[in-house]
């Protein structure tokens, strides 16, 4: 006898694809690979993904921007000082463009390393259970579950209105 068990829901709608994702997260059920046609934001509330963490490079790369910029300006301008006509030698409204400029540098800059870091491309191998009809107009759940909780995963795909549930024993 096999070791796993994988059973294949297909949806018509998003609304009832996040139904049962929600209904196998409440079974106690592993984790799912969901497929679909459009982004949907109800699928990703569902899967309780958690936040990105490349939002963290851009703030990290934003906060170092801002400081370089305000640190280089006012640097230049202690070290080598200029004929300011008695204004103040450090002002800090010119200096805000420069750190502001710098401050979309890098972020930008860090928010691309960050995504190229935490992206895992390429893709080295096709996902397991995706099927072409995915693409086109079905949303679909696969879950890979031990044998005694394929039924309770089945009967969560149909309750939640699957039109059909295949399971394929690995």
């Amino acid at each position: 006898m096999s070791a796993l068990v994988q059973i294949t829901g297909f949806f018509t709608d998003e609304k009832s694809c996040a139904e049962a994702i929600e209904a196998l997260h409440q079974a106690g059920l592993p984790r799912p690979r969901v497929y679909s046609p459009v982004p949907s934001e109800k699928i990703m509330e569902a899967l309780h993904t958690p936040k990105s963490p490349i939002r963290l490079w851009v703030l990290g790369g934003g906060i170092t921007g801002a400081t370089s910029g305000f640190a280089l300006t006012i640097g230049l301008s202690v070290l080598w000082p200029h004929y300011v006509g008695g204004k103040p030698l450090v002002s800090l409204p010119p200096f805000v463009i420069i750190a502001f400029e710098l401050m979309i540098l890098f972020g930008a800059l860090s928010g691309f390393i960050g995504f190229l870091l935490h992206g895992r491309f390429p893709a080295s191998r096709e996902s397991p259970g995706f099927l072409p009809r995915f693409n086109e107009d079905q949303f679909g759940i696969v879950i890979d579950c031990l044998p005694e909780q394929a039924s309770r995963a089945e009967a969560a795909m149909r309750s939640a209105g699957a039109g059909e549930v295949v399971r394929v024993e690995l």
